[in-house]
């Protein structure tokens, strides 16, 4: 979310000039300080500010809504660096921005290349959000923010370019929250191939949709207009309700997200957010991948294709890809297809297209050139159905499955794995019985075999104490810890296999850290039940050894409070020592009170209620709990809050026990903040 500031136009008008209207004419000019609104004063157009930073900069925001956002900035890239900035028309009609009164080159400028000569000329801020240069006589156009766009889509605005005059309207992120510069990331419809929307990176592809179906993008849920003729491809998000305030927005991060205004609660509610899974990045699986969301296993190679790098995706290292299997050769005899369904079909950037034959045409085309690998219809939805034919020619990059939508692919593979194909995938309903009987009797077999032996070995663990110094490989499989405490009664706690923990965290990928603190970094992690985790990975050279280990795991697993984080279990594994806790996605309270602009997000009773909480927490470890324990490093970022803001109180691993009647205690070393 942008950083917020609140200008509100009564404001203004009250206590510095301010043209009120919606125009500006050709012989007007504006100061800092003036603003123009649209009718109705939705959106407001002048200067402004981010922040604390005295840079002044010329753009269009909601004007009457308590979070005031910015929606477009006309000089994102050259801004000013005090008050003395002014707008006006230059003598050959074009809006231009200057830094004083007495400047005669432009900071920005509409640019419009040939001279406009009307007097009538003015500069009026639509009740859309967009500055429009037109003849207010005639009402013809010359030129309009929404062909400009920075990093927000507004409803109405087009996204994509014309074929005549090549102007391409694409969204360029901010270079960060209190930056509108033009940032690194870029959303686009791609020129070549069959159109599609792509989030790039620079100039590396970030995120996909997938091609036009018919009726949406093959890999996003939201309804838009779709042109793709001689004169444009364009994409155009339409509203029916006129009430609802709502934009579409790249951020810097990488996030193409939806928001919407809530009256009610004041502020913008994130409707959706992509990419937001691993099979959402670009080619995730690699040249002739396929990559399955809901699997365990999440790439896979397309029919016909094989690991080129074995080894490394037992790593979970997909960058090498699939190459064609060995055994397998095109353009033979009693060659076929396979059919993928529910399929965002692969990058069409690279495909041939022929809007003008049907879907069986289409096949026969594939068939008959030798180079063809794959198949599919350009459009698969809408009136008439399946038509069109797209084909791919050489390597496919970004195939996915989804769970309810998406398309047909065709793969076309040789005789063997396409028999190969039909006895693993079409089975006759006789084997899936026999299957499925000797598949229960099997698990049945293995349940009563692994109660036996979990009973042999809680008897022989019973009073197995948590050892000082734990070998490498002392606990390689999912097991729980049992431990004995001091009154003689047991409790145990589970162990994560380090496999698991790597597979839950995209193997302790950069984009799953949630941050680092001394002990080490922090990693979010997505267990195969669709369980968010949060697992801290102490470093090897951290300052919490094992005695702090120990500590954390006996401490937060005997405590159980409303305001205390809870753990789900831990990790001992090789030289690995890891603790996994429930996942609290609002961060820490650090975050929202040393931030300038997340502290405006909490309100005083929200403050009352945090306080309250971690009040409740302390109180329960120094006085409630069975244990009386002192916490010792009690600080903003080792208190979580939850999605409802709840506090839980984090971070055992300084914590002591004092004794039932024990009122002070020594220490002889500092630990702590």
């Amino acid at each position: 979310m942008k950083i917020v500031f609140f200008n509100f136009f009564f404001f203004f008008c009250l206590l510095q000039p301010c043209i009120c209207d919606d125009t500006i004419t050709r012989t007007q000019s504006m100061r800092d300080g003036d603003l123009i609104f649209s009718e109705g004063k939705t959106f407001a157009f002048g200067f402004f500010s981010l922040g604390v930073s005295k840079l002044r900069y010329v753009g269009i925001w909601y004007a009457q809504i308590s979070e005031q956002t910015v929606v477009w900035v006309a000089n994102r890239d050259r801004p000013m660096n005090d008050t003395s900035g002014v707008i006006r028309f230059s003598s050959r009609g074009n809006l231009c921005i200057y830094a004083s009164v007495n400047t005669r080159k432009p900071l920005w400028s509409t640019n419009v290349s040939d001279s406009i000569v009307e007097p009538t000329l003015v500069a009026r801020l639509s009740t859309l959000g967009n500055l429009v240069l037109l003849d207010s006589v005639t009402e013809k156009g010359f030129w309009e923010s929404f062909d400009h766009p920075t990093d927000s889509s507004l409803p109405f605005m087009r996204l994509g370019f014309t074929r005549k005059d090549g102007l391409d309207r694409i969204l360029t992120s901010w270079k960060s929250p209190g930056d509108p510069g033009s940032g690194t990331f870029t959303l686009r419809i791609n020129r070549t191939g069959f159109p599609q929307l792509i989030l790039y990176k620079g100039l590396i592809p970030w995120w996909r949709t997938g091609s036009w179906t018919g009726l949406r993008w093959s890999g996003a849920v939201f309804q838009i207009l779709f042109v793709n003729n001689q004169d444009e491809v364009s994409m155009t998000n339409r509203v029916m309700d006129a009430s609802v305030i709502t934009r579409m927005m790249v951020n810097e991060t990488g996030y193409m997200q939806r928001l919407t205004w809530s009256a009610g609660e004041k502020r913008w509610n994130l409707f959706w957010s992509i990419p937001k899974e691993e099979c959402d990045y670009y080619a995730h699986c690699g040249l002739n991948g396929y990559c399955h969301p809901a699997s365990s296993e999440a790439c896979t190679c397309l029919p016909g294709f094989e690991p080129k790098r074995p080894r490394d995706w037992l790593l979970r290292d997909y960058t090498g890809g699939c190459s064609r299997n060995n055994k397998t050769s095109l353009c033979r005899e009693k060659e076929g297809f396979v059919k993928l369904t529910h399929t965002k079909i692969p990058d069409t950037s690279i495909a041939s297209v022929d809007l003008n034959i049907t879907l069986k045409e289409c096949e026969q085309r594939c068939l008959l050139n030798c180079s063809c690998v794959a198949y599919a219809s350009a459009y698969h939805e809408g009136v008439g159905g399946e038509k069109g034919c797209l084909t791919w020619h050489g390597d496919m990059l970004d195939t996915r499955s989804f769970l309810d939508s998406g398309q047909d692919l065709y793969i076309r593979v040789d005789r063997e794995e396409l028999e190969r194909w039909n006895k693993t995938g079409s089975l006759g309903k006789r084997r899936v019985i026999f299957i499925v009987i000797g598949l229960t009797a099997a698990l049945m077999l293995l349940a009563v075999i692994s109660l036996c032996f979990v009973r042999k070995r809680r008897k022989s663990n019973r009073h197995r104490r948590f050892p000082t110094t734990l070998p490498p490989g002392s606990f390689n499989i999912s097991d729980t810890l049992r431990f004995e405490e001091d009154q003689g009664r047991e409790w145990e706690l589970p162990l994560f296999e380090l496999n698991t923990i790597a597979t839950a965290t995209n193997n302790f990928a950069f984009r799953n850290k949630l941050g680092e603190g001394g002990f080490g970094p922090v990693y979010k992690g997505v267990l195969e039940n669709g369980m968010e985790i949060a697992v801290k990975r102490l470093s090897k050279n951290s300052g919490q050894g094992m005695e702090e280990f120990k500590n954390e795991v006996k401490l937060i697993s005997k405590l159980q409070h409303r305001n205390l984080v809870r753990m789900l279990g831990c990790c001992v594994e090789l030289e690995e020592k890891m603790l996994v806790y429930e996942y609290l996605p609002n961060k820490s309270l650090d975050y929202f009170i040393f931030d300038e602009e997340q502290r405006a997000e909490l309100a005083w009773p929200k403050r009352m209620e945090i306080i309250c909480g971690i009040a409740r927490g302390i109180l329960y470890l120094h006085q409630d709990s069975r244990l009386r324990i002192i916490h010792r490093d009690l600080k903003a970022s080792n208190v979580l809050l939850d999605n409802e803001m709840i506090p839980k109180i984090a971070d055992f691993g300084m914590a002591r026990i004092f004794g039932g009647n024990q009122i002070r205690g020594c220490t002889n070393r500092v630990v702590g903040t």
